[in-house]
């Protein structure tokens, strides 16, 4: 019997760069997916399944409530389950733990520690593919593991950014009320604020927001070296005029430019489109740009 694997998240995006990858580097692997936990356990009623590599924040059901139900299965509650969140502080890894959890992968993540993380609960099961020759090469990430907690490796410190202007610290989500429906597309909207960029192999760069939408956001940041490239994963913690900061929104570099018309340019415009579906992330942000 071959392997399949359920892949859940709301972003269409990452669901289908976690497919891809594992296609590619898993043969005869069967990926199946859904953009939310509800639509998972529909999916799970039809076909058995050898591992589950969820998103925590989902709307209509989240990933630790996907994770419950799942545990409380019968013949599902020995099921390899991967939560994959933004959120990587401890708190929030010690919950899913609480819950369940068999690992643990931070977005942005690279191929080879998706791959990683994946081969060691197939391996946990019995069930170890070979992999394919071409090994994958992608960018490092910033990455929470239950290894952490459970006397593995230790958790790699987030690396500063060359030269930020101004580092902020790690954004925590917000628990708001009801949630809206989701408008038509609104215009950009032009901004003064800030916001960390996140990106793999632990780069974060500082970055001012020049405009801001639901569905993109467009800043200046500090030209450096390893810079992110188009299509890159990024996760973005917005600051608010108080400091603080809001629920952390993943996205995609959409496009990378010198901001300014000279080669030696020390300003670098940057274009992350965001790819979260959430609900309230929506009235979050919509909040914010209301404000500026």
């Amino acid at each position: 019997m071959g392997i399949r694997i359920l892949v859940v998240d709301d972003a269409t995006f990452i669901r289908d760069m976690i497919k891809k990858q594992l296609r590619d580097k898993i043969p005869g692997v069967e990926v199946i997916d859904a953009p939310d936990g509800a639509r998972a356990l529909a999916q799970m009623k039809n076909q058995a399944v050898d591992l589950i590599l969820s998103d925590w924040e989902m709307p209509n059901m989240t990933g630790a409530e996907l994770l419950t139900t799942v545990r409380a299965m019968p013949n599902s509650e020995k099921i390899p389950f991967i939560m994959i969140s933004s959120r990587g502080d401890r708190n929030h890894i010690v919950k899913a733990i609480e819950l369940g959890v068999s690992d643990y992968l931070s977005k942005p993540f690279s191929a080879d520690e998706l791959l990683k993380k994946v081969f060691k609960q197939l391996k946990v099961i019995g069930k170890t593919p070979a992999m394919r020759a071409s090994g994958a090469t992608t960018q490092g990430i910033a990455f929470a593991s239950v290894d952490v907690l459970t006397g593995g490796r230790a958790e790699p410190a987030v690396a500063a950014a060359p030269k930020p202007a101004n580092p902020f610290a790690n954004g925590s989500a917000s628990v708001l009320g009801a949630k809206p429906a989701i408008k038509a597309v609104e215009p950009p909207k032009t901004t003064r604020g800030k916001a960390q960029l996140r990106f793999a192999n632990n780069r974060i760069f500082s970055c001012v927001i020049r405009e801001m939408s639901l569905q993109l956001m467009s800043g200046l940041m500090q030209r450096g070296d390893n810079l992110p490239s188009v299509f890159e994963q990024a996760a973005v913690d917005i600051e608010t005029g108080d400091g603080s900061n809001l629920a952390r929104v993943n996205g995609y570099v959409h496009s990378i430019t010198a901001g300014e018309n000279r080669p030696d340019t020390n300003v670098v415009k940057v274009v992350i489109r965001l790819v979260d579906n959430d609900p309230e992330k929506f009235e979050t942000l919509s909040k914010y740009i209301a404000q500026m």
